[in-house]
């Protein structure tokens, strides 16, 4: 995509390789069984830009790539996947950032996000919004926004008020329970959804007894928060608004072949319904149906 076209989203944050071991068989600690071993971009700004990409819309990345050999390899994978790489910002002292992940049976075992280089990065990532490029103080980005928590908790805070995405449609995702509580200063943020799975909606509420999707939910939403959507697997997940309640929905039950990135294609899925004018409970579903399908599908099929 060239740089003059505007593009229909922003996603940023993480974009990295994905190192993922998979097994079929159930894993206990320091067990040792057969399995297959990928690398595949990933990162949860690109799993969401990949999905929206192939739902149609042309989103652009805002992270960080290092100027190494990974990271020449990882632009040409954006570009072959059909995401714009024109805003990212290259690094020369940098390595390219990379996840590493176990999955069993029993689903996800174990998972390392080495993202220091986009924590290094900071607010380098975002000068496309502030000189021009995408936006400007005097004229910010006015369209939509996915955010994840893989940035610092510092530029998170400074991102909460600042004038470059006071205008901005937020879509925030954690990224982990581990980095959930960075979004904090973001829940009452005007243009703010949340995107959440049940332990995330935990912390950010600060409910730990909250025991299904819809309690999270209304948890957040008394906190403060204008708008979340809770996933909890194959249970109840729900959609929240400040004055209209929270609506609820039930995944449709698949055989799970993955799980890493689910819930970035149950976002991004959710986002392209609400962009062809599908409502509160339309929406909801075509994200579930979405991501059952992901989590269904073989990987490499």
């Amino acid at each position: 995509m060239m740089r003059f076209m505007t593009p229909d989203i922003l996603c940023i944050g993480s974009v990295l390789w994905d190192i993922i071991g998979r097994t079929h068989v159930p894993l206990a600690m320091g067990g040792d069984v057969p399995g297959r071993i990928t690398r595949l971009p990933g990162g949860v700004a690109l799993n969401i830009a990949v999905t929206l990409a192939r739902l149609g819309l042309h989103p652009a990345l805002l992270t960080a790539i290092g100027r190494d050999a990974a990271g020449d390899d990882l632009i040409a994978a954006c570009a072959r996947l059909g995401l714009a790489t024109d805003t990212v910002y290259r690094s020369d002292d940098l390595p390219t950032d990379v996840y590493m992940a176990i999955e069993a049976g029993q689903g996800l075992i174990a998972a390392i996000a080495d993202a220091h280089s986009l924590e290094a990065a900071g607010a380098k990532i975002l000068r496309p919004l502030g000189d021009g490029t995408l936006g400007s103080p005097q004229a910010p980005w006015s369209g939509m926004i996915a955010l994840d928590g893989n940035l610092t908790e510092s530029l998170l805070s400074d991102i909460a008020t600042s004038p470059l995405f006071a205008q901005a449609d937020l879509r925030l995702a954690p990224a982990s329970p581990g980095k959930a509580d960075r979004l904090a200063p973001l829940l009452r943020h005007s243009g703010a959804t949340l995107y959440a799975n049940l332990e995330e909606a935990r912390i950010l509420s600060g409910d730990t007894s909250a025991a299904t999707a819809p309690q999270a939910a209304e948890a957040l939403l008394a906190r403060g928060a204008g708008r979340v959507l809770v996933t909890d697997g194959g249970n109840p997940c729900a959609e929240g608004r400040a004055g209209l309640g929270v609506i609820r929905a039930t995944p449709r039950q698949v055989m799970v072949h993955r799980v890493t990135g689910a819930g970035d294609t149950f976002m991004a899925a959710h986002i392209v319904a609400e962009r062809r004018g599908a409502d509160r409970s339309a929406a909801l579903h075509a994200a579930l149906g979405a991501a059952a399908d992901y989590i269904s599908k073989e990987v490499g099929s």
